[in-house]
């Protein structure tokens, strides 16, 4: 079982700028994905970006430029962040973290809404 506990969002202004943070904790496998999708009211839920164990990083296009996802590993915890720049209203969504290895696990959720 792995465990994920979300931060970060909130609202912010068309152009500025936010961190949201994820920690997966437990019985982490070797080989994992862990990233963000993000889901609008009426949408499905979409991939935001994510990276892997070996550290390859994969953006959707819509924030390539703009989001940037890290990540750094303390002994069985792996700490996620996604620091979002420049944003726009259009990336107004509840932001999921999603973690896998061999099951898949979803965070609760956060809310970011960029509005003036």
């Amino acid at each position: 079982q792995v465990q994920l506990v979300e931060s970060g969002g909130g609202l912010v202004q068309p152009g500025g700028s936010l961190t949201l943070s994820c920690t997966a904790s437990g019985n982490i496998f070797e080989n994992y994905i862990m990233g963000w999708y993000r889901r609008t009211p009426g949408q499905r839920r979409e991939l935001v970006a994510h990276i892997t164990s070996g550290g390859s990083i994969m953006y959707a296009d819509s924030v390539k430029g703009r989001f940037t996802i890290s990540r750094d590993i303390v002994n069985n915890t792996v700490n996620q962040q996604l620091q979002m720049n420049s944003l726009k209203p259009e990336d107004t969504a509840v932001y999921y973290c999603n973690f896998w290895d061999q099951s898949l696990y979803w965070g609760q959720g956060t809310q970011v809404t960029v509005s003036s």
